[in-house]
């Protein structure tokens, strides 16, 4: 007599190959490279007068001349329309350029550097 067959261990189905991606996304994105910040204090400085900023934005601000003054053409026009945003502007930027935060046309500081 023969012997029963016995089963063997299962058989699976040879491996799938690895996942080829289309050619369009074969290549990982690239990406600009992070944006560098400056550290805290070294952000360039304006060239314009602390203190003439400040004496024009207390006597003559209603009327924008301090904006004219730092080259913001275009908000000098609307606070001098707005006679200084009814006030609360004028007011704002004599904070501003009291706590040093005041910037020119090209984003440099106002500040006291005495």
């Amino acid at each position: 007599m023969s012997q029963p067959v016995q089963p063997g261990p299962p058989q699976y189905p040879a491996d799938p190959p690895p996942y080829a991606a289309p050619p369009q996304y074969a290549a990982a994105p690239q990406y600009a490279a992070a944006p560098q910040y400056a550290a805290p204090g070294s952000e360039p400085l304006s060239p314009k007068s602390w203190l003439a900023t400040l004496l024009l934005s207390i006597f003559l601000g209603e009327f924008g001349i301090d904006r004219f003054y730092l080259g913001k053409i275009g908000t000098g026009i609307l606070k001098l329309i707005t006679l200084g945003g009814f006030g609360i502007w004028w007011l704002i930027d004599i904070i501003l350029i009291i706590a040093g935060v005041m910037k020119d046309k090209q984003e440099r500081l106002v500040k006291y550097q005495g």
